[in-house]
């Protein structure tokens, strides 16, 4: 079965490197926020244009403490995506924060300009931004310098676009600060779960370092409230350190199978994304087709894997029982039943992609 992704094959790849990085760590008996994170932070901070990066648990736990340090509380709405899985409305509801949807574009999966200005009308406290499946938000430059006139603060939710770039300048240095994911699928993936926060402001900076370990002021003295215990361990960091610095080549091939992807189906039911240069670092390689299912047997019985992200948007899922029964998200409810992916990973052969390029145009609806 051709896989969505294929983990084995990237860890058999660089499996010595990996090694030496993992039995550095623990021959240096330092395994919490030890030299391994602060030269991980340091090296992806460089590498992004940012002044700070701090490492924490996850990339939820980004998107929380972010949002806690640029000054979210209980009540507040936040507006976010109803898209993206639901990642930054777990973190909202976590703080007490409330959402306010917005729609996406429908070519792009992404927020518009549009979206924000009405949601920054309504009153929000503060907006994230989500680039998804590896696209950046095509007005992400025009939606800060909005959000700095209106004195909004701006979160990007990056975890899925890492080493994208916008006219030379990459996805998280836009806003105010920026959370990643390095879940392992990630394009920058660990081998566990972590995240990270990139700032260039320091009183967040500062007072993200304080929440992600207990809220600490200094050793034992808790003084910053609504702090948790969301820290990286320097295994993680030492096999991040690793992937960073082919994190460029490993995104150009991922475009390159893309890009074979979009030039080679050509079936009429099947909408592919657009080309978008620098922009793309496809994380995801996501199609639309209207009869979805259909085509997944069809792949299913040539054995290629697909995956439907995200299938159930943020104000439909069963927690909200009626809250959001009136809102409008017309795009986002289209998406949701066309939206589907193929297989894209860099170690995926040629043959393979043009395996899974001939299996859809084949498709006989």
């Amino acid at each position: 079965m051709q896989q969505i992704n294929n983990l084995s094959a990237k860890i058999n790849k660089y499996q010595d490197q990996i090694k030496v990085a993992t039995n550095r760590v623990m021959a240096s008996g330092w395994l919490i926020l030890g030299p391994e994170v602060t030269q991980f932070e340091t090296a992806f901070a460089n590498y992004l244009g940012a002044s700070h990066c701090i490492c924490v648990g996850n990339g939820t736990d980004a998107i929380e403490l972010a949002l806690r340090a640029m000054g979210v509380e209980a009540g507040d709405h936040v507006a976010t995506v109803a898209n993206a899985g639901m990642y930054t409305t777990i973190a909202l509801l976590a703080i007490g924060a409330k959402p306010y949807f917005l729609d996406v574009d429908l070519t792009t999966h992404n927020v518009t300009l549009a979206e924000v200005k009405q949601a920054v009308a309504a009153g929000v406290k503060a907006i994230v931004v989500t680039h998804l499946y590896g696209l950046m938000v095509p007005e992400i430059e025009a939606i800060a310098q909005y959000c700095s006139q209106k004195s909004i603060p701006l979160l990007e939710d990056c975890a899925q676009v890492h080493g994208a770039k916008i006219n030379g300048q990459y996805a998280g240095t836009f806003g105010d600060a920026a959370s990643f994911s390095f879940y392992p699928t990630k394009n920058l993936g660990a081998l566990g779960d972590g995240g990270a926060i990139i700032t260039s402001r320091f009183e967040i900076f500062e007072r993200v370092k304080r929440l992600r370990q207990y809220g600490w002021t200094t050793k034992y003295q808790v003084g910053v409230p609504g702090a948790r215990n969301s820290r990286l361990d320097d295994i993680q960091a030492a096999i991040l350190s690793v992937f960073l610095p082919v994190l460029d080549e490993l995104n150009a091939r991922r475009r390159d199978i893309a890009t074979r992807y979009t030039d080679g189906i050509t079936h009429p039911n099947i909408v592919t994304p657009p080309k978008s240069g620098a922009a793309y670092v496809a994380h995801l390689y996501v199609v639309r087709c209207q009869h979805r299912n259909k085509l997944r047997e069809h792949l299913s019985r040539q054995h290629i894997a697909s995956e439907i992200h995200y299938p159930i948007p943020d104000h439909e899922q069963p927690i909200f029982g009626k809250q959001f029964q009136n809102i409008s998200l017309p795009h986002t409810e289209q998406l949701k039943n066309e939206v589907m992916t193929l297989p894209c990973y860099p170690e995926m052969s040629d043959a393979e992609v043009d395996h899974v390029i001939d299996s859809v145009n084949g498709w006989v609806l």
